[in-house]
């Protein structure tokens, strides 16, 4: 009797539109925020910085990127055990709770983990309006 059981795990796929499009995994993220920012962390071992696209437009962020499965020998015979990493193309799309400013977004890569850094935006204080009395 064998000690190990083969077990396969699902990873969650969103299908496009239109059926020629390849199903996508969604991003597993952390967002929190700050006095000044939102902050967004991911886990994204594997992916280069060039295989990633980052956009903020109308109070959504948008992450989309692809795992490339490293190359090997296809000389080897492979009889997997565990087949639980997810290879190929993921997205994540996150309505923002606060307005921000686009256009000074930062997102930093280390370690395998994606840090996107969203400044709010600061609106004054309310202020009291002087009304002038005209004869």
């Amino acid at each position: 009797m064998p000690i190990f059981k083969k077990i396969k795990t699902q990873v969650p796929v969103e299908k496009g539109w239109l059926s020629s499009q390849k199903p996508e995994a969604k991003l597993s993220i952390d967002l929190y925020e700050t006095d000044d920012n939102l902050v967004i962390q991911s886990t994204i071992a594997g992916v280069k910085a060039d295989d990633l696209n980052i956009a903020v437009e109308n109070g959504m962020l948008s992450i989309r990127g692809s795992r490339k499965k490293p190359e090997e020998s296809s000389s080897l015979q492979k009889k997997y055990l565990y087949q639980e990493c997810y290879w190929g193309a993921f997205s994540k799309k996150i309505i923002l709770p606060e307005e921000v400013d686009p256009s000074q977004v930062q997102a930093t890569i280390k370690e395998g983990v994606l840090t996107i850094s969203i400044p709010k935006v600061k609106r004054k204080e309310k202020r009291k309006i002087e009304i002038i009395e005209k004869d």
